[in-house]
């Protein structure tokens, strides 16, 4: 017998939080979240995305213990300014029983016919800066901390319960030894004398908060074309401001400028967290926190997170004064091997901008949808 209750008690959603810890705690490719940092996300009074989106949360029990966890959410701007009748979910994590996934989506299910809403897709976050699909390939490496893991069998409980594929992600990787400067170094110099335009450095996170709303403004403006976007309002700038800028190091965000000192284009750069967020095992304190810090300083994987170039200036090769940077960045740190997050596979822009580095995909992701009417 399956029971699922919606949950409201701060006690609820950190059981909510660290169910998974549970499932997988077997996994050598899991990478758990910060607890503290999870339970930020969901707290209506300090996530701001709760000003134009609601969410509910479930957990599912058989014989009283844990057995699975969905959140059901719907992002008011994607309904009403986008007229996408969207009901989303994620956080959704399962033993393999159909019952429980099947008891699990009939909330989200419900709640989606409740907002006469057309459709439901997962698994997917409240935006475009969360984690977003199910993983179909790729179950033997070990998952950034900017995406999901999950079990293989979690794609077939997607089938059986009636949902079918809606977009389609890959993730790549490449050694930094791919990067042959000659493809970029003279063609960035030519089209920063064409455009007027200059690269900015940055050593400290001070000297980045300046341009970071401009950032965030721009990734809304060269984003606004993909099927999936929801831009990123004025309040949701300062909570990512708070909780982004300070895990990257500032040597790892770039930015270029045209001759007024307006932003066409940024990149940000991680290192990767993966292994040092397995090691603090959810947890900042004691330890945790000298594990990221150390990564910070030492990792030799990094991991493109976001790139964005102004409408006006793609195709123009600013992304080459951006490659140019991280080359020169890059070599200084000893990087070994890049890794991307998550890209549509059918964004054919962003895979033209990488092909010379000879990506090889390495996991494969979906979000899956199902009608409601």
């Amino acid at each position: 017998m399956i029971t699922v209750k919606e949950i409201h008690s701060k006690k609820e959603l950190k059981q909510f939080v660290k169910f998974p810890f549970n499932l997988y705690k077997d996994s050598k490719y899991w990478v758990p979240p910060i607890i503290s940092q999870e339970l930020q996300t969901f707290d209506k009074k300090k996530n701001p995305i709760f000003k134009d989106a609601e969410a509910r949360f479930f957990l599912a029990y058989k014989n009283d213990e844990i057995v699975g966890r969905i959140a059901a959410i719907i992002n008011w701007l994607e309904v009403k300014e986008q007229n996408q009748k969207k009901m989303r979910f994620g956080w959704f994590d399962f033993i393999d029983d159909f019952d429980v996934s099947r008891a699990l989506l009939e909330q989200v299910e419900a709640i989606g016919k409740s907002n006469q809403l057309e459709y439901t897709e997962g698994p997917v976050g409240f935006s475009n800066l969360d984690k977003v699909g199910v993983m179909t390939e790729g179950f033997d490496s070990i998952a950034p901390m900017i995406t999901w893991y999950n079990h293989p069998y979690y794609v077939e409980h997607y089938k059986k319960l009636g949902y079918t594929i809606e977009k389609s992600y890959s993730e790549s990787k490449f050694p930094f030894k791919n990067v042959k400067p000659e493809a970029f170094a003279k063609a960035q110099e030519l089209i920063k004398r064409r455009y007027n335009l200059k690269a900015l450095k940055f050593t400290k996170t001070e000297e980045v908060m300046p341009y970071a709303d401009k950032m965030f403004d721009l990734f809304n403006e060269s984003y606004a074309s993909l099927s999936s976007f929801v831009k990123i309002t004025d309040a949701q700038k300062e909570y990512f401001k708070e909780k982004f800028i300070s895990f990257v190091n500032p040597e790892y965000i770039k930015f270029v400028v045209d001759k007024n000192d307006e932003l066409v284009g940024f990149a940000i750069v991680m290192p990767a967290f993966a292994e040092a967020l397995q090691k603090a095992k959810g947890k900042l304190f004691p330890f945790g926190f000298n594990h990221i810090l150390k990564a910070k300083k030492s990792s030799k994987n990094v991991i493109f997170y976001l790139i964005g170039i102004h409408p006006d200036y793609q195709n123009k090769g600013v992304h080459a004064v951006i490659f140019n940077e991280y080359y020169n960045t890059f070599t200084d740190k000893g990087i070994e091997t890049c890794f991307r997050t998550p890209e549509l596979e059918d964004n054919e822009a962003i895979h033209k901008i990488w092909k010379h580095f000879d990506p090889v995909v390495y996991k494969r992701r979906k979000t899956f949808r199902k009608n409601l009417n």
